[in-house]
Order: C-alpha cells, then structure tokens, then sequence
C-alpha cells in the first residue's frame, strides 16, 4: 500500500461549529482527526494531514501517530489550499491519492480498503468514488496520479469535484453500507443528531 497515499485536509476553520473544533470532538475516547488518521493509518497507506499551523491544537491531537503534517498557510482559501498543497507535497513515486474528509465519522478501514481494492482491480487507472447504498455520490474519493497536476492547480473552496466531473468517463462508484459515505458533521445540531443515533 506503500504506492497510495491517504490526505486528510483538516486546516478548515470549522466555521459553522459556533466557536467549537469539529475535528476535535472525542469520538469513542478520541478527538475524531486522531481517530480518522488512525483508520487510514490501518490501511498501510502513506497519511497525509494538513492543518492550519504547526503549533494549532489539531498536530496535538495527532502526537505520536506516523502521519504526514503540512501546514497550510493560505487556508482562507478554502478547500482548494488543502488539496493543493497537500498533494504537492506528498512523497515522490505514489499511484494514487484518497482524498478522505476528517468530519465522516462512520468511514471504516475496511470502507477505504474497498476503494484502494477497487483501484488495484483494474487495468487501467480510475478514479473511484464512495457513494451511498442508493447510489448518491460520497466521500471519500481516489484520484490516481495522472490527476495529481489538475488537483494542485484548484483554486475556491468546491474540493475537486470539477476533477471527478472531467474524469465521469473513468469513475467507478463504490457503494458503501448506510449513509457511511455522506454522513459528515459540520454543526453542532448535525452532532448532536448523530450521536443520538448513535446512542440508540
């Protein structure tokens, strides 16, 4: 697994949280950013993190773990700054890179070993996407490495989905159980729903 590489951006403001770090909510004892590069770390693929700063609580919140930190310092810029740097700076030699949102706190291992199995099954590089039981379109999202240049040239805070659109006739959809590739938690109300379902 040692060729893929897993990027986690996480240098986001957390905007919409009310003064809160939603990739720092305790998640099975755990703030979530740590639990999420644990499972991608589970993998045996290369992590890569980005965040906002070197000294931003987030790297503490991943002290200890073999996972690579970029600081990002133009991250107003939005989602786009992430991807950019991110993947511009990933080790030399890769094959793919997953593109995995921090804030997805029901994505397994075993959901991003589908994607990375999916990848490997073919003859040619694809794109593979994670969607829903009914086919809507989730995280996370595999680029193979010809789409590197595309992803280190995005600009505004839209991700990469402009890539997946320009890639459609190459994009294998990937269904993972429930709601597992769209459940993503930006709100403290979208918390608290989760956790009550969760909880019952």
């Amino acid at each position: 697994m040692h060729d893929i590489a897993i990027l986690i951006p996480a240098a986001g403001a957390s905007s919409r949280m009310l003064g809160k770090d939603k990739l720092l909510e305790v998640v099975d004892d755990a703030p979530l950013l740590r639990r999420q590069a644990s499972r991608a770390l589970a993998t045996g693929c290369h992590v890569t993190v980005t965040v906002p700063d070197h000294d931003h609580p987030r790297c503490a919140a991943l002290a200890g773990l073999p996972v690579q930190l970029i600081a990002i310092p133009d991250a107003s810029d939005g989602m786009s700054a992430s991807l950019r740097r991110g993947v511009g700076l990933l080790p030399k030699g890769m094959s793919a890179v997953m593109i995995l949102p921090g804030d997805m706190p029901d994505l397994e291992t075993a959901d991003m070993m589908q994607l990375i199995k999916g990848f490997r099954a073919l003859p040619h590089p694809m794109l593979q996407q994670a969607c829903g039981a009914d086919g809507t379109p989730g995280h996370p999202v595999l680029f193979p490495a010809d789409c590197f240049l595309a992803l280190t040239r995005l600009t505004g805070d839209q991700g990469a989905r402009d890539i997946v659109q320009a890639n459609a006739h190459r994009l294998a959809r990937i269904p993972l159980e429930g709601n597992r590739a769209l459940t993503d938690l930006d709100t403290p109300e979208a918390w608290a729903t989760w956790r009550a379902e969760v909880m019952a």
